[in-house]
C-alpha cells in the first residue's frame, strides 16, 4: 500500500510585522528568558539518568517550581513556556527518529543568543485586533504588533499556534498555525477511476528542473547573479571586524541577499506546484535521496539550489488543497533503465541523451526517467489497490511509446525520438515564465506526448 504523507487539514498563514522599538525591545526580552527556559530544561534532562529522563508532561509540572526559584521565568506566558519546552522535546523525538533509521545524529546543544529568534503562543495569550483599518496581534506581556494583514483568516477556521520571529535580516513576522474544517477539504477521486491522461511521471533534475512524461520541460531558476552578488558582499564582511557597527550592517546585506535566493525559488516551486495540481489528478513523483546525493562528489552546490525535498512537500501540500494524489516512487534505476524494453543502459552523467542498443530508443535521459516514473508508480498503485481494475491503467510504456519496437539506428542526439520512428520535440518552459505568467499546460492545447504518439503512427 502507498501513504501520502502529512496531514491535509492544518495550514499556516504569515505576516509581516511592524513592532515599534519599545515593543520589539520587549519581545527581544521575552524571546531570551525562552531561550533560558530551553537552556534549563535540556539540562535537566541531562543531569536526569539516561533511562529515567523527564518527560514533556513532567517538565511542565517543574516549571512551576523553576518559576521559584528563578522569578524571570514568571515575566513570560506560562503557556508560551510550556511551548518552549514542548519544541525541546519535539526536537529530541525527531532526532531519534533518524538514529533509528541508521543515520548518525549528535546530541541537542545549548542555544545562543543568535540562535534563537523566536516564541510561539499556544492555545492562549494572544488576539487578533483590527483597529481603524490596521490589524494588530496582542501577545499578553508583549504588547499590540500591526502586521500587513494581506490575506484574511477565515472565520471558521480555528487558530493554533502563533509565533513571533526576528529573520537574521531584522525583519519581524507573525505565523498562524490554523486548523481547517474537514468539509472545506476537497475529496480526492478513486484512483482506479482516474483517467490515464490525468496522470504523470516528473523526473527532477538540475539542468531542467522538471522533466514531465508528458514531454514538458521545466527549467530551473537563474541564481547566478545572486550568488555572484551573495559571494561579493560575504567577502565584504569578512574584512570587517567581527562585533562591530559596519560588521552588523554587512551581516545583514548578507542575509537579505540569502532571503532573496531562498524567496525565489520557494516562489517558483509554489507556482510549478500549483501548475501541476491544476493539471493532474495524479502525479509520480521520483523519491530522491537528497541527502545522499549532496554528499556526493559531483554537483553537490546545484543540487542544494534546486532543493528537490522542499519542493516535495510544496507539491504535497498543494495537491492535499485541490484534491490530488501525489504518490513517491522510488528513483532507483529510472535513469538508467529503458523505457522501451527495460534494458539497463549506463551513462554518465554528462550523456543527457538515453540510447537504446536493444529497441533503438533515443529520447532525452530526462524523458526517459519520467516515463519510467510514471510506470514505476502505476505498477506500485496497482499493487496497492486491491479493487482496483488492473488493465484500466494500461500498459503506458506500449501507449507512450508505440507498439513494436524500432528499426532505427541509435545515436547521440538531443531530440527525442521514439520507439515507432517518429519523433517530436519537447516542450521547453523556462522558470521565469512560469514565475511570471504561467506555464503554458497541456490543457491550455499543448498535446500530450500520447497524442503526439498517436499522431506519428497515424501519419505512417
Amino acid at each position: 500500500m502507498f501513504e501520502e504523507p502529512n496531514d491535509p487539514f492544518n495550514t499556516s498563514y504569515r505576516y509581516a510585522a511592524y513592532p515599534d522599538e519599545a515593543t520589539a525591545r520587549e519581545a527581544h526580552r521575552h524571546i531570551d528568558i525562552h531561550r533560558q527556559i530551553r537552556n534549563h530544561a535540556l539540562y535537566d534532562k541531562r543531569r536526569a539518568d539516561p533511562w529515567n529522563e523527564p518527560s514533556e508532561y513532567t517538565q511542565h509540572k517543574r516549571l512551576t517550581q523553576w518559576k521559584q526559584e528563578w522569578p524571570i521565568y514568571n515575566e513570560v506566558h506560562s503557556k508560551a513556556a510550556q511551548r518552549t519546552i514542548t519544541q525541546l522535546h519535539r526536537d529530541q523525538t525527531g532526532l531519534d527518529e533518524l538514529t533509528a533509521k541508521g543515520y548518525e545524529t549528535g546530541r541537542l546543544k545549548w542555544k545562543p543568543p543568535r540562535e534563537f529568534n523566536s516564541v510561539t503562543y499556544s492555545q492562549s495569550g494572544f488576539e487578533l485586533r483590527k483597529k481603524s483599518g490596521q490589524t494588530y496581534v496582542w501577545f499578553s506581556k508583549i504588547g499590540e504588533i500591526p502586521i500587513n494583514y494581506h490575506r484574511e483568516i477565515p472565520d471558521e477556521y480555528t487558530i493554533k499556534e502563533v509565533a513571533l520571529k526576528q529573520e537574521p535580516t531584522g525583519d519581524w513576522f507573525v505565523s498562524f498555525s490554523v486548523d481547517k474544517p474537514w468539509e472545506d477539504m476537497p475529496e480526492k477521486p478513486a484512483v482506479e477511476d482516474i483517467d490515464e491522461d490525468d496522470m504523470v511521471g516528473i523526473d527532477l533534475g538540475v539542468l531542467s528542473f522538471a522533466y514531465t512524461s508528458d514531454g514538458v520541460a521545466y527549467g530551473r531558476v537563474d541564481l547566478d547573479k545572486d550568488h555572484e552578488r551573495l559571494a561579493r558582499e560575504q567577502r565584504t564582511r569578512a574584512r570587517k571586524e567581527e562585533g562591530s557597527n559596519n560588521w552588523e550592517k554587512q551581516r545583514v546585506k548578507v542575509a537579505r541577499v540569502k532571503r532573496r535566493i531562498r524567496r525565489r525559488v520557494l516562489d517558483y516551486q509554489r507556482k510549478l506546484a500549483l501548475i501541476l495540481v491544476s493539471e493532474y489528478d495524479l502525479i509520480f513523483l521520483e523519491d530522491l535521496s537528497v541527502k545522499e546525493m549532496l554528499e556526493g562528489e559531483q554537483s553537490a552546490k546545484n543540487k542544494q539550489d534546486v532543493a528537490w525535498a522542499q519542493f516535495r512537500q510544496i507539491l504535497t501540500h498543494a495537491a492535499n488543497k485541490h484534491g490530488v494524489h501525489v504518490v513517491p516512487v522510488d528513483a532507483r534505476g529510472t535513469t538508467i533503465q529503458c523505457a522501451g524494453c527495460d534494458t539497463s543502459v549506463w551513462k554518465p552523467i554528462w550523456i543527457r541523451e538515453h540510447s537504446c542498443p536493444t529497441c533503438g530508443l533515443e529520447v532525452d535521459r530526462d524523458q526517459n526517467a519520467s516515463w519510467n516514473v510514471l510506470q514505476d508508480g502505476v505498477e506500485l498503485v496497482n499493487a496497492g489497490e486491491a479493487d482496483a481494475d488492473t488493465e484500466s491503467f494500461g500498459c503506458f510504456k506500449a501507449a507512450y511509446l508505440g507498439n513494436g519496437l524500432a528499426e532505427v539506428t541509435p545515436a547521440e542526439t538531443a531530440t527525442a525520438v521514439l520507439a515507432n520512428g517518429g519523433s517530436f520535440e519537447p516542450l521547453e518552459v523556462s522558470a521565469s515564465r512560469v514565475v511570471e505568467s504561467g506555464s503554458p499546460t497541456r490543457k491550455q492545447g499543448s498535446p500530450t506526448l500520447n497524442e503526439r504518439a498517436t499522431a506519428v503512427v497515424a501519419s505512417e
